[in-house]
């Protein structure tokens, strides 16, 4: 298993942060690295290791509510204005002026926020599997509910108190089981397979997410894991340690974020790569078309085979495209 560097932690924004870093200081733009969910910053592992060894800085936080980071109660303490200057607080404290922001899943959402809010802080946005869209005309929880249902899982995340949160806390194993496997063949899919993100997803897939935790058995799953026994347990460890209340606080801003960010232009103005996978059922690549109309510097790659968990599931090819693309247009 590939050991993390030792983590080290900054007060940013309120909250005290933990990150992990490798590569020389000196390096100018460095890279950050944002996680999903459910994941940290360990899911970057192979990405730190690579990146640091091409003599690129690389910083990987475990974000707002994750890992050793703070774990806020206001709900309202997960929108995407904290998520943002919990970065440019992490900058501040490092004494870094720009950076490029690579971001997966909802990481993804992230970054790419990262230049329309904090133009100045941003040299470049990389978002693995996460496209940029323009602003929905309506509610994006408003358009869940239409296309998808009560039970789609993202709706089902709306719900007060904390009932859907704990069917994932007392199932972390189960969890983590059925997150992080590559995808079954499309031929012969399942609709036990659990989806991430929920943009871009077709209406067929079953969004019924927190039942299908409820009722999945990893002995009747025929995917491939990705992770190794001691890589699951980095994440077992850490969730049962922290619960999922604080990643899931970050889709109960999801209506928050849309009301909030009306006067927002969201043309991005820094060069831009967009990684796509191609058999991610629920951020497909097709969910990247049209990009171009608001990412005006921007340059797509496909890495063909892999699932949702990209970094993790083709960690090679990712770091290489990563390295290429930094050297290419930031030397």
């Amino acid at each position: 298993m590939i050991e993390m560097p030792a983590p080290q932690f900054v007060q940013t924004n309120g909250i005290r942060m933990g990150y992990y870093e490798a590569g020389p200081k000196s390096d100018a733009p460095p890279v950050i690295l944002c996680h999903g969910w459910p994941e940290i910053a360990f899911s970057w592992r192979h990405q730190i290791k690579a990146l640091s060894e091409a003599g690129i800085r690389v910083i990987a936080p475990d974000q707002r509510g994750y890992g050793v980071t703070d774990r806020p109660d206001p709900v309202e303490a997960y929108d995407l204005e904290h998520l943002t200057g919990d970065l440019v607080g992490l900058l501040d404290q490092l004494r870094i002026e720009k950076a490029i922001f690579v971001g997966h899943d909802w990481g993804g959402f992230v970054v790419w926020q990262m230049p329309l809010r904090h133009p100045t802080r941003v040299a470049g946005v990389v978002g693995i599997n996460t496209p940029h869209t323009a602003r929905p005309p309506v509610d994006p929880i408003e358009l869940f509910r239409k296309r998808f249902g009560e039970q789609m899982y993202i709706v089902q995340f709306q719900k007060p108190g904390h009932e859907v949160d704990n069917i994932f806390n007392s199932r972390v194993e189960q969890t983590f089981d059925a997150f992080m496997r590559k995808p079954a063949p499309r031929a012969d899919a399942t609709p036990t397979e659990p989806p991430t993100a929920g943009v871009g997803a077709s209406p067929t897939l079953n969004l019924a997410f927190p039942q299908m935790i409820a009722n999945y058995d990893a002995r009747h799953d025929p995917r491939t894991p990705i992770l190794s026994a001691e890589e699951k347990k980095v994440f077992v460890d850490t969730f049962s340690k922290t619960g999922f209340t604080g990643g899931i606080n970050w889709y109960r801003n999801m209506s928050r974020n849309w009301q909030r960010s009306a006067e927002l232009d969201y043309t991005i103005r820094v060069p831009s790569l967009m990684i796509m996978a191609e058999n991610d059922r629920v951020l497909p690549p097709s969910a990247a078309d049209g990009m171009e109309k608001i990412v005006p510097d921007l340059e797509k790659y496909l890495v063909r085979g892999s699932g949702h968990w990209t970094q993790q599931e083709k960690p090679d090819e990712v770091s290489d495209k990563l390295i290429e693309w930094r050297k290419k247009r930031f030397r």
